[in-house]
């Protein structure tokens, strides 16, 4: 009997200390996840930014941006950002075509708790004619 609370006691500290490790882990804090272009006349590229906070312990790092297209680009906070501090992600949408509507996923790489983000912009754009 006495094994066994031993045993239950390391598994519980082992658990205990996981779980902090997560909990101090860098972490985003988006503004906003998805932004709505509205209707864009062809051949003008639109931009929107994603202002986020890091809200873990652990400097950010954003180490890629995937996105679904080549008709996205994106510029962002390259330098780590700190425990309260903010960095952007700017995604340009380039309206080269007419689309009766558009939704455009980009993935965020980071070493955030959630690894993996993904940000959406979508719209709809008017022919140039």
């Amino acid at each position: 009997m006495k094994k066994i609370l031993i045993l239950l006691a390391a598994v519980i500290v082992i658990v205990v200390f996981k779980s902090m490790q997560t909990q101090n882990k860098a972490e985003f804090k988006f503004d906003k996840e998805t932004h709505d272009f509205g209707q864009i006349p062809q051949g003008t590229p639109v931009s929107a930014e994603f202002t986020f906070t890091n809200t873990g312990s652990e400097p950010l790092i954003i180490s890629s941006i995937e996105t679904s297209c080549d008709c996205i680009m994106t510029k962002f906070t390259r330098e780590p950002i700190l425990e309260g501090g903010k960095g952007i992600i700017t995604i340009t949408y380039d309206a080269a075509l007419p689309q009766a509507g558009f939704t455009k996923a980009v993935r965020v790489k980071s070493n955030a708790r959630t690894p993996i983000k993904v940000l959406y912009v979508k719209g709809e754009v008017r022919s140039a004619g």
